[in-house]
């Protein structure tokens, strides 16, 4: 289980065998509707033997069905008053500005401090209840009423800063998700990775599966889910490159591992650069990627369809301090 999704793991039965792939995962997985798991079969984020699959897929006796659910149901968390960095909000939509080390949803043993108790307590303060389709008679109801319709649209991993989109209702979840899915929505980050790519720009197609013996992670993998990284070098330093990159898929740690499958892994990103950190030979820079204590990825901008006006916004999130410091010393 990574920190930003959850995989299950199931082997059809005998009684289950015949049965279409959506229908049995409605039955199993708690909380989540068959359209919704259709979209998750769709977006390449189920296997059947390793194998992207469809919804109307038959399953067989013995078929070892793997699903890996990146929005954990709205109701497994409680409104807790932490400060956001709210960069846009209107009725419909939300855009934050996340800080490094936050995780965005509850699961694998998290229940609190993440964005979703922070924008849940934010909307409980800051929301009338003109805004509710139906009255909400008291504070635990408006509670309740809260949870059924704030949505995280996406993700970002604990350590990565930056721009997140947050829907108030599920309408606009449903909107948005469809821009998602259709890569109408456009998200840049920057990166700084070690070593110099030869090229100025480029691009990573390559497919990323959950690693076989390291559960917790990820890996290019010939029978992963479809994955698009594109990269531009934004700046050249000694022994680093400074990296705007762009994603066409959504799968997780996709920048993380399609860098470092490339050999120029995140800086400060312990799981995935094979110790590369401590290989720096300047210590002033070898100290403060050990100092700041995440690595070196930011979601920079963000662009998206407003699904109410049908107005294009763009908005862009500057690199924290952190960061910045960084950048000096290179």
């Amino acid at each position: 289980m990574s920190e930003e999704s959850s995989t299950l793991n199931f082997t059809v039965s005998p009684e289950d065998a015949g049965k279409r792939l959506d229908a049995l995962l409605a039955a199993k997985i708690e909380g989540w509707s068959r359209s919704r798991l259709q979209r998750v079969i769709d977006d390449g984020d189920v296997l059947v033997n390793q194998k992207e699959s469809k919804p109307s897929y038959k399953l067989r006796e013995n078929d070892e069905i793997e699903v890996e659910l990146t929005d954990i149901p709205v109701d497994q968390f409680e409104p807790e008053n932490i400060p956001l960095d709210i960069v846009f909000e209107d009725d419909l939509l939300a855009v934050i500005n996340k800080r490094a080390g936050m995780v965005v949803h509850p699961g694998a043993g998290i229940n609190s401090g993440t964005l979703a108790n922070a924008v849940a307590y934010h909307f409980k303060f800051d929301i009338s209840d003109l805004k509710f389709n139906t009255p909400v008679p008291d504070e635990q109801s408006k509670i309740q009423n809260l949870k059924s319709k704030i949505g995280i649209v996406h993700r970002l991993d604990k350590d990565t800063s930056g721009l997140i989109l947050v829907a108030k209702n599920q309408e606009t979840h449903e909107a948005i998700g469809e821009q998602f899915r259709s890569r109408e929505v456009y998200k840049k980050y920057v990166a700084l990775v070690h070593g110099g790519p030869r090229e100025n720009s480029g691009k990573i197609d390559r497919p990323i599966a959950r690693d076989r013996w390291h559960r917790t992670k990820m890996t290019v993998a010939a029978n992963g889910r479809t994955a698009l990284t594109l990269w531009k070098v934004r700046e050249r330093f000694e022994k680093f490159t400074l990296l705007d990159v762009e994603i066409k898929t959504g799968r997780t740690h996709q920048i993380r591992v399609h860098l470092a499958s490339i050999n120029h892994p995140v800086v400060g990103d312990a799981t995935y650069n094979e110790g590369r950190d401590n290989t720096v030979a300047d210590q002033k820079i070898k100290k403060a990627i050990h100092d700041f204590d995440r690595f070196f990825l930011h979601a920079e901008t963000l662009a998206f369809t407003h699904p109410s006006t049908g107005e294009r916004m763009k908005f862009t999130a500057p690199l924290p301090a952190e960061l910045n410091r960084l950048l000096l010393l290179l």
